[in-house]
């Protein structure tokens, strides 16, 4: 039986939750089989194809802004860490402190899916 992601609560959770449920479809072990190759190559890949364009990253951050920034709090909280650069490297935009700008939104998109991601799979029992 291919597995499934349920639970979802929040906005952002129901937007990731049904994104893994459709991809899911097309592995053998389902959601599992989607979310290994989520974690392996990141929403950088390609893997998501509704988070592949700028527009649609920066809509996807709009839309989800206040859980996503929440998340990055928490990260950087259980990571010790004091701000987005120390989190994602030289991948952050430093010049954009506030996440304005292109680069860092399409970078919070990404974060937001997979962490998100990370979290349902760990609600559904799934080991990544």
């Amino acid at each position: 039986m291919k597995t499934k992601l349920t639970g979802a609560k929040t906005r952002l959770e129901k937007a990731v939750q049904a994104v893994v449920n459709s991809h899911a479809q097309d592995y053998s072990d389902g959601a599992k089989g989607f979310l290994n190759d989520l974690m392996q190559s990141g929403c950088q890949s390609g893997l998501v194809g509704s988070l592949v364009y700028y527009n649609d990253t920066m809509k996807f951050y709009k839309t989800h802004k206040k859980e996503i920034n929440d998340l990055l709090k928490q990260n950087l909280m259980e990571t010790g860490f004091t701000s987005p650069i120390d989190l994602f490297g030289d991948k952050w935009d430093s010049d954009d402190l506030f996440a304005e700008d292109t680069q860092n939104q399409n970078l919070l998109a990404w974060f937001g899916f997979e962490e998100t991601a990370r979290n349902l799979a760990y609600k559904n029992n799934i080991e990544l």
